[in-house]
């Protein structure tokens, strides 16, 4: 035990555990995928778990040389919706590893330490 009520090996081990369970996460994260559409599926996105695009699909109907504007209204809104579902995903994964850090070292379940 350090002066001051804490002990410094604690806090590194605790740092290590949560740097590994943030590399797990982030491993899984980046092996998901999630998909958004728009125009009731007419158009598809897929992202991974960290937001990349992956793939994008488009229903031959709502392709229409003369507008133009509604085909990049419908992929722009699967996409965003893909993301939308990307970021939920995140949260949700990663949760369990930054959920509990309610003022850092507090959440590293250390007491002792200067305002806590």
């Amino acid at each position: 035990m350090q002066p001051g009520g804490f002990d410094l090996q604690q806090i590194v081990l605790k740092a290590q555990q949560m740097q590994d369970q943030m590399a797990k996460a982030q491993q899984q994260l980046a092996a998901a995928t999630v998909t958004g559409t728009s125009g009731g599926g007419l158009v598809t996105a897929t992202v991974t778990g960290t937001g990349e695009l992956t793939a994008l699909s488009i229903d031959p109907s709502v392709v229409d040389p003369t507008d133009t504007e509604t085909l990049a209204d419908l992929v722009l809104a699967a996409v965003r919706d893909a993301s939308r579902e990307a970021r939920e995903l995140t949260e949700k994964t990663m949760a369990p590893v930054t959920g509990g850090l309610g003022g850092m070292a507090g959440g590293l379940g250390l007491t002792g330490l200067p305002g806590m």
